[in-house]
């Protein structure tokens, strides 16, 4: 599954700050970790913030902090803000085609499966996981 670079920096972002939750990250911090550009970052955070997932903060030591919850909050939640999964509500070449309509029940059913995976994972979840690929990475 391919996603749009909105929703990859999205899910960057919340892991990195909801690894250090009490911590405000600046845009650019978090932007240089990822290679990101900064002003592509902002809109995403801007996002983030009203869906309530991120505060910010202003000033000299302001920046940004998670403030959702992390075992609720899925990569379904935060992709869903950048993408629509699985609304091709246009008409394709063969629609009409048992051939074509065959095709579509088989693309639902893998866009159905996609979206449940991605509802079941939370950022908790990814947060362990990064950790586990941490340790291992460290015993090699």
């Amino acid at each position: 599954m391919k996603l749009q670079i909105s929703s990859r920096l999205a899910i960057f972002a919340l892991l990195q700050l909801a690894a250090e939750p009490d911590r405000q990250l600046s845009v650019a911090g978090i932007g240089e970790k990822y290679g990101i550009s900064s002003h592509h970052l902002a809109k995403v955070m801007h996002v983030l913030a009203r869906a309530g997932l991120v505060r910010s903060v202003r000033g000299a030591h302001g920046g940004h902090q998670f403030c959702g919850n992390a075992r609720r909050t899925t990569l379904l939640d935060v992709i869903e803000l950048y993408e629509n999964i699985g609304a091709d509500v246009f008409p394709s070449v063969g629609d009409r085609t048992s051939e074509g309509r065959a095709l579509r029940e088989v693309l639902g059913e893998i866009d159905d499966i996609a979206r449940a995976t991605l509802g079941s994972i939370t950022i908790a979840t990814m947060l362990k996981l990064v950790e586990r690929r941490r340790a291992s990475g460290r015993r090699t």
